[in-house]
């Protein structure tokens, strides 16, 4: 069963334009290597919570928005196949200086995971 490598950003919203940018290129490179779907989503409906919830998650900040992504993968052994192709790539490479990020990296979260239900 295919693989999930899943993100949860904040992004601030006069980058938003940046970011799509970004993730048009960075997507363009993962489909290239073999990902078989490269999504980016941004909050339009996020509440936030007392307890949890996506805002919690990334301390998100007046003027942000949070983004929801996930990549999708054949299985995890091609998924850690593409990934270190990726990031070797010259073209990933200029965004992952945290100079360049339209977004604060370190509030970033992401993990990967095997999918249970695919319907």
């Amino acid at each position: 069963m295919a693989y999930v490598d899943g993100f949860v950003v904040p992004v601030p919203k006069k980058n938003l334009s940046a970011y799509k940018e970004m993730s048009l290129a960075c997507g363009a490179v993962w489909k290239e290597y073999g990902a078989l779907e490269f999504r980016e989503c941004i909050g339009d409906d996020v509440p936030p919570g007392k307890v949890t919830s996506f805002p919690l998650s990334v301390d998100l900040q007046d003027g942000e928005v949070v983004a929801f992504s996930w990549i999708v993968y054949a299985s995890r052994a091609a998924r850690d196949e593409i990934n270190d192709k990726v990031m070797k790539d010259a073209r990933v490479k200029a965004f992952m200086d945290p100079a360049a990020m339209p977004f604060d990296g370190k509030r970033m979260i992401y993990g990967g995971f095997e999918m249970l239900v695919d319907l």
